[in-house]
């Protein structure tokens, strides 16, 4: 549950050790790169969304003389193919494409970081091969469940932007503001751009805002929605996702939490996140005694709020250094 993120510039972004696509499943290749040391802890980053790719400022969330980590884009997502494809594109399809991944580096394990929605395939991965993981990092939780999809878009949005509620809605006939998410993925997923265009639009930027603990902006840039500004891929991923409760039973990354036992694990959490609220977090380390929870005061959902980044890093950081003292 995740906007595609616009990172902050830095002029030292570490280049890949190495980027390629590797064919999956159907017509998918996949793209995956590596980072650090060829030696070093190794770890795999999952990116937000479902759809957001991979970012380049991503590798600098690693340090390059400790880690070897692994970056790939999802199906669908970044620069994977064919683009936004929504065949043979499931939850066990990801947690498949991780184990070929980990397996063509030869990791026996691997911390496994994820935010947003990478922390709901972090989870759902780690609870289908606990022996393959040494560590997990996770920000913003986000258990992949319709009713956390309602309490961001049906409860909170309406509470703390009612104009961006108003105009969210403005988009949806009477009748489709009965069901508004069920119409709106509907619409996303309509093949003609006169109806999926603006949906879309209107989708990404109403996330982008809910995610943003100061966003430049509260209200929806309506004519924009069906001007020419490019597609993004971030909606379209999410709408086949949660159209289908991102292919989860329901409940079932905390009925099955008692499978992370003994797997270190550190929860990276915004105080004021509007889409993964704390109470999300402290649930799921209720049932996993391993987890401690960093909370950013100050901070929303998003990567790029203050004090979240860095918090992320030195929880990497951390891990790693405790990942490597217990010999995991």
């Amino acid at each position: 549950m995740e906007a595609e993120a616009q990172p902050v510039k830095a002029t030292d972004r570490p280049a890949p050790l190495s980027s390629q696509w590797w064919p999956a499943g159907g017509d998918h290749e996949i793209y995956v790169e590596s980072v650090g040391r060829a030696d070093g802890i190794p770890a795999v980053y999952l990116h937000g969304g479902p759809g957001g790719g991979c970012q380049p400022d991503h590798r600098r969330l690693f340090d390059a003389e400790q880690f070897c980590a692994v970056l790939f884009d999802q199906r669908g997502s970044g620069r994977s193919r064919p683009k936004a494809s929504r065949e043979a594109n499931t939850l066990a399809d990801l947690i498949a494409d991780m184990e070929m991944i980990r397996e063509r580096f030869g990791f026996e394990r691997w911390m496994v970081v994820g935010g947003s929605w990478g922390a709901t395939l972090a989870l759902a991965y780690a609870q289908a091969y606990p022996q393959r993981v040494s560590g997990l990092v996770l920000r913003a939780t986000f258990l992949g469940s319709r009713a956390e999809l309602d309490a961001a878009f049906l409860g909170v949005l309406p509470r703390f932007y009612p104009g961006l509620h108003q105009d969210f809605l403005s988009l949806l006939s009477p009748q489709e503001r009965e069901q508004p998410l069920q119409a709106y993925w509907r619409r996303i997923l309509d093949p003609d751009p006169a109806i999926h265009g603006p949906a879309a639009r209107a989708w990404h930027d109403t996330e982008r805002m809910l995610s943003e603990h100061t966003p430049g902006r509260s209200r929806l840039d309506l004519p924009s929605l069906t001007g020419a500004r490019p597609l993004p891929t971030t909606p379209i991923m999410e709408a086949h996702y949660f159209s289908h409760d991102c292919f989860l039973r329901p409940n079932q990354l905390l009925d099955e939490a008692g499978r992370l036992a003994g797997i270190p694990g550190i929860i990276v959490q915004g105080r004021y996140d509007l889409l993964c609220p704390p109470a999300t977090s402290y649930a799921l380390a209720a049932k996993w005694p391993q987890a401690d929870i960093r909370v950013v005061e100050g901070a929303g959902h998003s990567l790029y709020d203050p004090g979240v980044r860095d918090t992320v890093i030195k929880a990497i950081a951390d891990l790693g250094l405790r990942i490597t003292q217990s010999g995991r």
